[in-house]
């Protein structure tokens, strides 16, 4: 049963404490990474039939295969998947930078441009749960920065092949090149590419433990989105709120894994009471009861706070992944919220909607680093070039300005750098 905490009359570590989600995987992903970056394509074949039961002849997924899945997967299916695909391209396509340059000084031209990766890597977890919604998010806004091609790995199953669904949005979001292949294995093989897979510039996309490894031992050879925590949930709530929604909203964090986290904060201590009843009352039905069960008794809580603003102070400490305010004129309260990854506002707003439909990215910071981090965004799959240009009566009106600022930090090749050219005029 979820545990209810009154904020002043606990130690601030039982409010504000995380479970630690970390395995100590580190030296088993060491291992599988080497494999792959000695052996490619051949270390890949042995850890899929190893993990995943599969014995394949290719990692490739072929027109075929993905005919076959659109034809597998509802019609109704399919239409969503292009209406959410569409909510999310018109939300990043706002996100799109602009190259600039600055010419207003005589002589000097300073500018940027703004470039796509060469190729961005796309991880999407199979196991208990399979995420077509992940596909879209983390593929669509590589597509609208103008990566050049976008590749996505995910785990077969026994029987080689790749979900169904999976398969469906993938076609909707245009990706390039699809491979069946998991796990730590699949990480290492887009960093350091084999005979089959190529190289990319850029991995993103949710994994578990082992994946998170892996993303975290190859950062520097390839660039990562980042390394991702449980699922995690924070609802700031009046008395107002109602007990069954509530309920609702925080176990469908629950269900996403056993170390998810589902927090409710609120100025009622009648509603938090009644929201405990209610989630035992929705735990009984769920599918996924026992992954839900054991995430809301090990990592649960309902904190009982004197004020809807001392409920902000907490989310904002807590910096949670999604946070719901469930309050009226929630607008009001939106410039006071300073640390989230995303945020769902009002009382019809759950945060499933930012799941699947509404269009912001569902790739979000976990772990208390939205404090210092974004949500996957169009700006995780370009780079910035800057440039500069001057003259030589330009760089004559500068050069002994550029000589000194060196001189202080004791690089005198570099000041001469700059008075050589002025020199030479003389």
């Amino acid at each position: 049963m979820i545990k209810i905490l009154k904020y002043d009359e606990v130690k601030s570590e039982e409010i504000f404490s995380r479970t630690d989600f970390r395995t100590d995987v580190c030296e088993t992903v060491r291992n599988i990474i080497e494999n792959v970056k000695q052996n490619g394509d051949r270390a890949l074949f042995e850890y899929t039939k190893k993990f995943d039961k599969a014995d394949l002849d290719s990692f490739l997924v072929t027109d075929a295969e993905i005919k076959e899945a659109l034809e597998a997967v509802e019609p109704e299916f399919l239409e969503i998947l292009s209406k959410a695909a569409a909510n999310i391209r018109k939300f990043h396509e706002k996100q799109k930078r602009s190259s600039f340059i600055i010419n207003d000084e005589n002589g000097i031209i300073i500018g940027q441009k703004i470039i796509p990766v060469d190729r961005a890597g796309l991880y999407v977890p199979g196991g208990s749960a399979a995420y077509p919604s992940t596909v879209l998010m983390d593929s669509i806004p590589a597509k609208i920065a103008g990566c050049p091609e976008v590749v996505m790995v995910t785990p077969p199953g026994p029987d080689g092949k790749v979900n169904p669904a999976i398969l469906a949005a993938a076609h909707v979001a245009g990706i390039d090149k699809i491979f069946k292949v998991g796990g730590a294995q699949a990480i290492a093989a887009l960093a350091y590419g084999t005979e089959s897979i190529p190289a990319v510039d850029k991995i993103v996309g949710p994994g578990n433990a082992f994946v998170a490894e892996a993303k975290r031992q190859v950062f520097g050879k390839v660039a990562i989105d980042m390394i991702a925590g449980p699922s995690e949930i924070l609802i700031v709530a009046d008395g107002k709120s109602n007990p069954a929604h509530l309920a609702s909203d925080l176990l469908s964090q629950a269900e996403h894994d056993r170390m998810a986290s589902a927090v409710l904060v609120t100025d009622s201590k009648e509603l938090a009471l009644c929201v405990r009843e209610e989630i035992e009352v929705q735990l009984q039905k769920l599918e996924r009861e026992e992954i839900a069960r054991a995430s809301i008794d090990n990592n649960g809580k309902i904190i009982v706070a004197k004020d809807i603003k001392t409920a902000i102070f907490i989310a904002n400490e807590l910096a949670p992944e999604h946070l719901e305010l469930c309050v009226d004129n929630p607008f009001d309260y939106l410039d006071s919220i300073k640390h989230a990854g995303s945020v769902f506002l009002g009382r019809n707003c759950p945060e499933a909607l930012g799941d699947y439909f509404a269009g912001p990215n569902h790739t979000l910071p976990t772990s208390g680093t939205a404090k210092f981090s974004s949500p996957l965004s169009v700006d995780d799959f370009i780079k910035k070039t800057q440039y500069t240009y001057y003259t030589k009566e330009a760089l004559s009106r500068v050069a002994k300005d550029v000589a000194f600022f060196a001189c202080k930090e004791g690089l005198t090749a570099h000041a001469k750098s700059a008075l050589i050219r002025t020199e030479e005029e003389k």
